[in-house]
């Protein structure tokens, strides 16, 4: 499992990088590997509103269905359009080219809540997968 530094993550997976007052989000390749064998995503549109801790879409794999949840609030501006065709680029880049959405941040003080890349590699120890 990798956990990119300079990345801010949540306890449910989501990953947020921050460039300005913008924020582009994806799953960790932990969560990746948890559900294996994805086979659907559904994400937001371009100018919906997400709330933090609240789901924007949901990933699919061939054991179940779970929430994406926003690990942000704020208003999506950009759609990885490529990633619902192609969802082996979250088993081959989940922190570039696997990216989900973009969102213009309206609540900058979420970041504080969220975990850096050493919290987030021993979180997901004390989960025991």
């Amino acid at each position: 499992m990798s956990a990119p530094e300079g990345l801010k993550y949540s306890k449910t997976h989501e990953w947020v990088a921050i460039t300005g007052d913008k924020a582009r989000v994806g799953i960790t390749d932990f969560a990746v590997q948890l559900l294996s064998d994805l086979v659907y995503v559904d994400l937001p549109k371009v100018g919906q509103s997400i709330t933090q801790s609240q789901p924007f879409g949901e990933i699919e794999s061939v054991k179940h269905v779970s929430d994406l949840y926003a690990p942000v609030a704020g208003t999506v501006t950009a759609v990885n359009t490529e990633l619902p065709n192609q969802l082996e680029l979250l088993n081959q880049s989940p922190f570039e080219k696997g990216w989900m959405i973009e969102v213009q941040l309206t609540q900058p003080a979420d970041l504080s809540g969220l975990l850096d890349a050493d919290a987030y590699t021993a979180h997901c120890a004390t989960e025991g997968h």
